[in-house]
């Protein structure tokens, strides 16, 4: 890695950490240098903007701390139930990044900024949407291989469940970690529900 890249990187990471905790309105670009080692024109030669920066923490990091949660999941069995019981359950538990406190930075920001920026929000949809497709793709597996009725419509599904991990992540911040197991109980029976 490039002492460029690296810096990107750094300031990538502590932007991460700032935002996730703080949200990202109440996180200033000095907040985020006075983490680092960087300077403010090392910021500027990075990013335009801090919002430039916030669109590249949804695109770079975000992404990467947790899309191979979802690809590790989704396919890892025959079983397309088993799979998505343990994507959102990895999500919820076994993702190192995430926390319940703090629940996902990801929907932090749909909450925080895509009802105030556009370009948030469309960065946060692409996110989504390649998440919905994903699911999609484990739905039409399993519906290929006679696991689940075609009368489901795989986009109304993956829908459904993103939908949940939201709301759950959302409400774990409220009732702490032990609700995930209430959750998941319940999410297990919906997938089981499925025919």
């Amino acid at each position: 890695m490039s002492k460029a890249d690296a810096t990107r990187t750094e300031i990538l990471k502590k932007a991460f950490d700032l935002i996730y905790k703080n949200g990202y309105q109440a996180t200033s670009i000095d907040h985020i240098l006075e983490t680092t080692s960087v300077t403010k024109g090392a910021f500027y030669h990075h990013f335009k903007s801090k919002e430039e920066m916030g669109i590249s923490l949804i695109d770079d990091v975000i992404k990467k701390e947790i899309w191979p949660t979802i690809v590790k999941s989704l396919g890892a069995s025959k079983n397309f139930r088993t799979n998505l019981y343990k994507m959102i359950k990895d999500l919820l538990i076994a993702n190192p990044t995430l926390t319940c406190e703090y629940g996902c930075p990801a929907v932090n920001l749909i909450h925080e900024m895509a009802p105030i920026n556009e370009r948030f929000k469309k960065a946060l949809k692409k996110n989504m949407a390649e998440w919905r497709k994903a699911i999609e793709e484990e739905i039409i597996r399993a519906q290929e291989a006679g696991q689940l009725s075609t009368d489901h419509e795989p986009e109304t599904i993956a829908l459904h469940v993103i939908t949940l991990y939201h709301g759950v992540r959302n409400m774990g911040k409220v009732l702490g970690k032990s609700y995930y197991a209430t959750f998941l109980k319940e999410y297990n029976r919906y997938l089981q529900s499925l025919q």
